[in-house]
């Protein structure tokens, strides 16, 4: 999977990186390779599923879908 990521200059120092397509999924480092090593990370973490946060009633129907 390629996904587009942002990376800016903080005026602080270091860089923030954002991913327009997964709101929310936003990380930082002190040097661009950190960023991009924690934007990965964060990617990761958002695009895993929790059971946890489904609520499944009898009427729900599961299914599979390739994007």
């Amino acid at each position: 999977m390629r996904i587009k990521i942002y990376l800016e200059p903080s005026e602080e120092g270091g860089y923030t990186v954002i991913v327009p397509s997964l709101p929310g999924c936003i990380s930082e480092g002190d040097t661009r390779e950190e960023a991009i090593k924690n934007i990965k990370e964060a990617i990761e973490l958002y695009l895993e599923p929790v059971d946890d946060d489904i609520i499944i009633n009898q009427n729900m129907e599961e299914m599979e879908l390739a994007i």
